[in-house]
């Protein structure tokens, strides 16, 4: 066991197992813990005419005569198995359900984040050209801008904004895939993932910079500056090179983030992602949708995280020592 544990991918792979496990217990609870059950959730007002009898049959059910316990590990093992529970409002499979909008948000998830490190990591290198100046003053007030300002405002101002002044709102359409249509796709993609993206530029311009300035005053670049190399081959082929770990972390972070994250978002651009199905089954206390669907969210970040990890031992030989 000793052996198993000190390896660190499968160190990791056991880490990831105890946090699926801790979010399926904490996500079971939470939503036992709202008020109503799935009866009232699927009858509305017409549960309060149920008879006894008729409220124990549905109960039964639902299993949720079952103590919580027992009630928990069936779910578990249905998932286990493959079978996410049926929606109670469509009667419609909740993998069938997941299995179409997670495409969709892993689609707006990597548009955003291309749009991320394409607006964060030049600014950051911009900013970091020369600190403590008007230039790193400007890179940092973008950025802070990018931190602060709600990607609902955000969302609805660029919405609103190019509906009516510019008569352009492709999301109004019927949202189509990438495979059905293409090009209605991806315009229906670009707003949202413009605002997406750039709340992920901010943490990726101010970790870049950050990293950038530290390596800037290793050795090995004042080498290669003394030696005459060209500054612009300095600062990608030697700086950015041993900056890129902090920056890959704080990618990884942020695209695990959208993929449970970007509910907002997907709400107001009308995106039929994951995170506006988790939304959309909570509010009509959907158990087996939201439980199943959050429990898919959190596999996607876990494995969002392990292919990071696996990253590292690429771009930074030093890690694999660890």
């Amino acid at each position: 066991m000793r052996v198993v544990v000190r390896h660190p991918v499968l160190r990791r792979v056991l880490e990831a197992l105890g946090t699926l496990l801790g979010v399926a217990v904490l996500v079971f609870i939470m939503m036992r813990a709202l008020p109503g059950d799935q009866i009232t959730a699927s009858l509305g007002t017409e549960a309060a005419a149920l008879t006894p009898a008729q409220r124990e049959a549905l109960e039964a059910y639902y299993g949720l005569d079952q103590p919580l316990v027992v009630q928990f590990f069936t779910w578990l093992g249905n998932v286990l198995t493959g079978n996410l529970g049926v929606s109670t409002r469509t009667g419609q499979s909740v993998l069938e359900m997941t299995a179409a909008a997670l495409p969709v948000t892993i689609e707006l998830a990597v548009i955003s984040t291309i749009l991320g490190i394409a607006i964060g990591v030049p600014l950051a290198i911009w900013s970091a050209s020369k600190p403590n100046s008007v230039r790193d003053a400007s890179g940092q007030l973008v950025g802070l801008a990018g931190l602060s300002i709600p990607a609902f405002l955000l969302a609805s101002v660029l919405l609103a904004t190019s509906a009516r002044f510019l008569g352009y709102n492709p999301n109004a359409e019927r949202f189509a895939t990438l495979a059905s249509d293409p090009w209605l796709n991806l315009q229906q993609m670009l707003m949202p993932a413009l605002v997406l993206g750039f709340g992920l530029a901010a943490p990726i311009m101010r970790t870049a910079r950050s990293a950038i300035l530290e390596v800037q005053t290793q050795d090995f670049v004042r080498t290669a500056r003394g030696k005459g190399v060209r500054p612009r081959v300095v600062q990608l082929r030697h700086v950015l090179r041993n900056a890129t770990v902090p920056i890959l972390t704080m990618t990884g972070i942020q695209f695990g983030y959208l993929l449970g994250g970007a509910v907002v978002v997907e709400q107001v651009f009308s995106v039929p992602g994951i995170g506006r199905q988790v939304l959309t089954g909570m509010h009509q206390q959907e158990f087996a949708l939201v439980q199943s669907t959050v429990l898919v969210i959190a596999l996607s970040f876990v494995l969002v995280n392990l292919l990071t990890d696996m990253l590292y031992r690429v771009v930074d030989p030093r890690v694999r020592q660890t």
